[in-house]
């Protein structure tokens, strides 16, 4: 059997919890509070992966990318997206200039 993507593996079980108990599931509980309460999450790991960055933390690099990686999944899934909505699009995006394509974006 082929190794599965961890990203994918994490979305499938992100995707079963979303409707789960929020008193045992910490995706349940994120996603009863609501889709900004999520988005909030993805801001904090975000701010908290450019801080390890910013700090030249590896370690720290390596586990809050993880962090933000699982609550962007959690809100994905909340948005009735999934990881194939974002290669499609970094798909559709291979070749163009990141300069032009910004520019080709609705204002």
């Amino acid at each position: 059997m082929a190794d599965t993507d961890p990203l994918d593996q994490l979305q499938a079980v992100i995707r079963t919890r979303l409707g789960g108990d929020p008193a045992t599931s910490y995706v349940a509980k994120l996603h009863s509070r609501g889709r900004a309460k999520i988005a909030q999450k993805v801001g904090e790991e975000a701010v908290e992966t450019v801080i390890a960055a910013i700090a030249d933390d590896r370690e720290g690099l390596v586990s809050e990318s993880a962090d933000l990686l699982f609550h962007l999944l959690v809100l994905l899934a909340d948005a009735g997206l999934s990881l194939d909505d974002v290669r499609a699009e970094l798909h559709r995006r291979e070749g163009l200039s990141g300069i032009a394509e910004k520019a080709a974006r609705p204002r």
